[in-house]
């Protein structure tokens, strides 16, 4: 069963994960963000989304701009103390911890994303694909999300609705364009070693077409 949707909004960024300091925007929404963006309108245990397709439908344009971040994290290590000792400081203090950091993030995107789901074998006896399609469709046509779809960050809010017609590609977008390698997903199979996939983002007319998961061209 499948569905499309629009997304749009003023900034967007889709962290390239070998930029290890300052936050670098792929070109384009990657599948992983895509999947999280419907996932925030409707998940359920019982069902699991896979993109189809995106559709790039405004010229990509660059920007800097910069954020505040905290640059410290809490360790695994200290809350697990914690929870042992049954006291201790499980928090960030932000005033101490932040600082500015620049960014090269998307302007004025606008994306159509096609996708589709599988049932899982977490679905139960009054799960089936069309009941799923029906809350989707509701969900898209009247606004309604678990919490509230990010362009890549969650300063980046997204805009959503269901897609009947599809924008034309703009002039800047049409032929072939090679992006270069991108992230597909995380790869959860072994819970104990999540491994990135990537794959070769072929652009064509402004629409690229997402691999499967376990497809030849797929690479850690």
């Amino acid at each position: 069963m499948s569905v499309s949707l629009e997304v749009w909004g003023n900034y967007a960024c889709f962290s390239r994960p070998e930029m290890k300091v300052e936050r670098v925007s792929y070109d384009v929404m990657t599948p992983s963000a895509a999947r999280g963006l419907i996932g925030a309108i409707y998940w359920h245990p019982g069902m699991r989304w896979i993109i189809d397709k995106i559709h790039i439908c405004n010229p990509i344009h660059f920007t800097n701009i910069r954020r505040n971040e905290v640059k410290d994290t809490i360790s695994a290590n200290n809350v697990e103390s914690v929870m042992k000792n049954g006291s201790g400081m499980l928090y960030l203090a932000t005033p101490e911890s932040i600082q500015q950091r620049a960014a090269m993030v998307l302007t004025n995107v606008r994306y159509v994303i096609e996708a589709h789901f599988k049932m899982t074998e977490r679905a139960t006896t009054s799960d089936n694909p069309g009941k799923f399609q029906d809350i989707i469709r509701r969900r898209l046509e009247k606004g309604q999300c678990y919490h509230q779809p990010c362009l890549g960050v969650r300063e980046f809010p997204a805009n959503f609705a269901l897609c009947t017609n599809i924008p034309e590609c703009p002039d800047e977008l049409k032929g072939k364009k090679d992006l270069g390698w991108m992230l597909l997903d995380m790869d959860y199979s072994d819970h104990g070693n999540i491994q990135p996939r990537f794959f070769r983002a072929l652009m064509y007319d402004g629409i690229i077409n997402v691999p499967d998961f376990n497809s030849e061209g797929v690479r850690r």
